[in-house]
């Protein structure tokens, strides 16, 4: 995603090079972060980042604010007690992500020198939940003491209808019309007119009306008898409808309903190990969350508060690491990822026939061309992990409708891979911008300095990097195993031998046996970047690396340099970039590890992947809610201390919520056959810190099964404790593969 630069000069890479500091235009900076805990709340293409007393207050810094379609529609609306800010009893997240509650209470009033009014007298809770471009908050307040009080609540709200990518901290040289404010007796409604001619709206509705409403303030004037209470009710539109909002208590009841009938057929998993369940538990509201109904079905948003849009590379992924949870979902990105298939040559977009989407945005920069994101097509990997997820996609379910539909999609995806995907045509994806203002890097580490040499200089394109000859070798082969199925016999066969030939290629030209492992890339001279990173790791899962080979990359990523205790980072300590506290060299990120564990599992060291559950595991103990943020720094583990967070990570994150239950696959070898109606374990470990896993609704062809898996000593058991319809469970062993720790 781009966190980093998208523009550079040849003298600002140069500069980078010797590690002075370029100008870095789409950099997300950390400056001024707000001191109060913020949380978030998601519905559809909705989202509020509020702090732990559900204020929006933006001029604080940082990201707070009720956004729709990336651009914030209220940036300020702060609750104050007689003037003053009320006090923080404390706050909390529902476990569903539904909704978020703060509990409040007044701070002492002073008249004249004398207190009127002790503090923790009046509660105030606020609830804030988001349903339908709309947030409701409901503000309740109790008088707890024994003397009537006559007190003010009032509330002061605001709008800039800032883009994101301002937020994020780019200046614009020209705005669009702020208009004024129109005020009725229980409504203000805020208007904005972009320069891109399209008229943005925040309707505040407020039940009751208060005792006095302006164009910023509304006051409320409450007497309250001993142990009175009252509630306000507030309704925050985005570009409203003409007809009221829907009842605060309706619309909270219809949100948990659509909450409850997303998740009604997806697999579970619950442990022995209550703190590990609360991960699990937070992973799959966090998925919940993002996930966004579309035309073409759900789709995760890529993450909060930046990436909360569709992006090709991260609903991919997620869509794999929760592939044998719900596959619907899987199904859901497709479809929309082929509806947004580039089906020309557009520069400007990065755009050719048969590239699958990178990002979109519907902003008023994109709409204007300010940011190149509007649909922006500026990843070399998104392709062939397109072809992949529907190859497993169709492994999972035996859906060959779903495949008939998307088989041209797929064909126009393999045609750019052996086309304008590999310019020179050597075999390899490679990618260089096609215009300046796009993404300098264009694999899942696009940092303007993630791909270099090991002196530290930085790599000149075209550029083919290291995972992305795995992600095209696994797309040939899951494309055959789909022709296979259509009846394309002699299409299946050139899929084949097109991976062969790619696999013999890629060995020859990435392996560097002076660093003993793969090259992070080949620049555009064919020179490898002899460089030690995660990008080996995720390698693995592919199935490209020789199992000599792979099994040479999985010891070394345990080693001390890689593994730090809470993970692998993607750079090796002592490595020219490495920085544990940098974006892509020398940090932590869930889901690169996940996918390197799956990858130890497809090569027999089940053992090594259960070391990296055990690691998200203990790091995500420490973390608030339990979350596994988007990545985190890749300082070495210490007894008795937490992970070091990074700043502006993402949190939460689609594709780090979905780390936990690839993991949990991974260790279990957890794999599918609807040919046979079978759910198989295959070589199934469970790490030490658990004792059993129960998997219920395991689905597969309209079946379904609830599994018990046991660990004893280093033995595993496998219990059905109960099968609905036509299913099959074994396990099998293979005691010729590695069990690497």
């Amino acid at each position: 995603m781009p966190q980093q630069a998208l523009k550079h000069s040849d003298s600002e890479l140069r500069s980078a090079a010797t590690h002075a500091v370029p100008e870095v235009p789409f950099y997300i900076p950390a400056t001024n972060l707000p001191s109060r805990p913020r949380y978030t709340i998601k519905h559809g293409g909705t989202f509020v980042v509020m702090d732990s007393h559900g204020d929006i207050g933006a001029a604080s810094g940082g990201a707070d604010g009720l956004f729709h379609e990336d651009t914030r529609y209220m940036s300020q609306f702060e609750l104050r007690f007689e003037g003053e800010a009320p006090l923080l009893l404390g706050s909390n997240v529902r476990d569903d992500n539904s909704a978020l509650s703060a509990d409040l209470t007044n701070p002492d009033i002073y008249r004249n020198g004398h207190i009127v009014l002790q503090k923790d007298t009046v509660h105030i809770v606020r609830t804030t939940f988001l349903w339908r471009k709309t947030a409701y908050q409901r503000i309740a307040v109790k008088n707890h003491g024994e003397q009537p009080i006559d007190c003010e609540l009032s509330l002061r709200f605001a709008n800039d209808f800032a883009d994101i990518f301002e937020v994020r901290g780019i200046a614009r040289a020209r705005r669009g019309i702020a208009q004024q404010p129109v005020v009725g007796p229980d409504v203000v409604t805020l208007n904005y007119e972009g320069l891109d001619k399209s008229l943005r709206r925040t309707r505040i509705v407020f039940d009751p009306a208060p005792t006095e409403l302006e164009q910023q303030d509304a006051r409320y004037r409450l007497k309250l008898e001993p142990h009175q209470a009252a509630a306000i009710l507030i309704a925050l539109e985005c570009n409203p409808a003409s007809e009221p909002p829907r009842n605060f208590y309706k619309a909270l009841l219809a949100s948990r309903r659509d909450n409850r009938a997303a998740t009604r057929n997806m697999a579970t998993v619950q442990t022995s190990n209550d703190i590990f369940n609360e991960v699990l538990c937070r992973s799959m509201a966090d998925l919940n969350m993002l996930m966004t109904q579309t035309q073409d079905g759900r789709y995760p948003y890529a993450g909060i508060p930046w990436y909360s849009t569709t992006f090709g590379r991260d609903g991919l992924i997620t869509a794999q690491e929760i592939l044998w949870l719900d596959p619907t979902v899987a199904r859901g990105v497709l479809r929309r990822l082929a509806r947004y298939q580039a089906t020309k040559h557009d520069e400007q977009a990065d755009a050719q026939r048969g590239k699958i989407l990178h990002e979109m945005r519907a902003g008023e920069m994109a709409v204007l061309h300010e940011v190149p994101f509007g649909l922006y097509y500026g990843s070399v990997d998104s392709t062939p992990l397109f072809v992949m997820l529907a190859g497993l996609y169709v492994q999972r379910t035996g859906d060959v409708a779903t495949l008939k539909e998307l088989w041209p999609a797929i064909e126009a995806g393999l045609a750019w891979m052996d086309g304008p995907g590999d310019p020179d045509g050597d075999g390899f994806l490679e990618y260089h911008r096609a215009n300046e203002k796009g993404l300098v890097n264009q694999g899942w580490k696009d940092s303007f300095d993630s791909i270099f040499h090991a002196d530290g200089s930085l790599a000149q394109g075209p550029i083919a990097l290291a995972e992305v000859q795995g992600y095209a070798y696994a797309a040939k082969q899951l494309a055959a195993h789909c022709a296979s199925l259509l009846g394309l016999t002699e299409r299946a066969a050139a899929l084949e031998g097109q991976a062969k030939k790619l696999s013999r290629r890629f060995e020859e030209m990435f392996w560097c046996p002076e660093i003993g492992t793969y090259a992070l890339a080949l620049d555009g001279a064919k020179n490898p970047c002899r460089v030690r990173t995660s990008n080996a790791g995720q390698l693995l899962f592919t199935g490209i690396a020789s199992p000599e080979r792979a099994a040479a990359v999985t010891e070394q990523l345990l080693r001390p340099d890689f593994f730090s205790g809470w993970g692998i980072r993607t750079v090796a300590a002592g490595e020219a970039r490495y920085n544990p506290m940098s974006y892509h060299n020398g940090s932590i990120w869930p889901h690169d590890n996940a996918l390197i564990a799956l990858g130890f599992a497809r090569y027999g060291h089940r053992a090594a992947a259960g070391r990296i559950l055990e690691a998200m595991f203990a790091a995500a103990s420490y973390m608030d809610l339990r979350r596994l943020p988007e990545l985190y720094c890749g300082f070495p583990r210490r007894r008795g201390r937490g992970p070091t967070l990074y700043p502006v990570a993402c949190s939460p994150q689609a594709w780090a919520a979905g780390t936990p239950f690839l993991l949990v696959q991974a260790t279990l070898g957890l794999t599918f056959d609807p040919s046979r109606h079978e759910v198989r374990l295959e070589n199934p470990y469970v790490p030490s810190f658990l004792d059993h896993v129960l998997l219920r609704n395991v689905s597969l062809c309209g079946a379904s099964a609830d599994l018990l898996i046991h660990r004893d000593g280093d033995a595993v058991s496998v219990e059905v404790i109960h099968a609905e319809g036509e299913i099959r469970v074994s396990v099998a062993y293979d005691y010729s593969r590695s069990a690497l720790a």
